[in-house]
C-alpha cells in the first residue's frame, strides 16, 4: 500500500495526479465508488464496460471451441 497526498479545492474536489488514476483505473467521464469509515474515505475505481471486455472471460483454442458447440447442439437436439 502507498500513501499519497492529494490538494482539495475550493468545493470539496480531489485532486489526484495521472500517475494516481492510471494506477487505480479512475478515468474521466468513469464512476468510483466510495466507502466511509469513520474518518476514512475510500475510493475505488468501478470498472467500464471497455475495461471489462479487454480481458477475455476464457481462452479456448478453436477445437476446443468446436467441441463444445458440438456438445451443446447435442443437448439442445440439434446435432447428430
Amino acid at each position: 500500500m502507498s500513501e499519497v497526498v492529494l490538494k482539495v479545492g475550493k468545493k470539496g474536489e480531489i485532486y489526484t495526479s495521472k500517475e494516481l488514476r492510471e494506477k487505480t483505473g479512475i478515468r474521466p467521464g468513469g464512476l468510483v465508488r466510495a466507502v466511509v469509515e469513520g474518518r476514512k474515505l475510500i475510493i475505488e475505481a468501478i470498472p467500464g464496460i471497455e475495461d471489462l471486455i479487454k480481458e477475455p472471460v476464457v481462452e479456448l483454442t478453436p477445437e476446443e471451441a468446436e467441441r463444445l458447440s458440438e456438445e451443446i447442439q447435442r443437448e439442445e437436439g440439434v446435432y447428430g
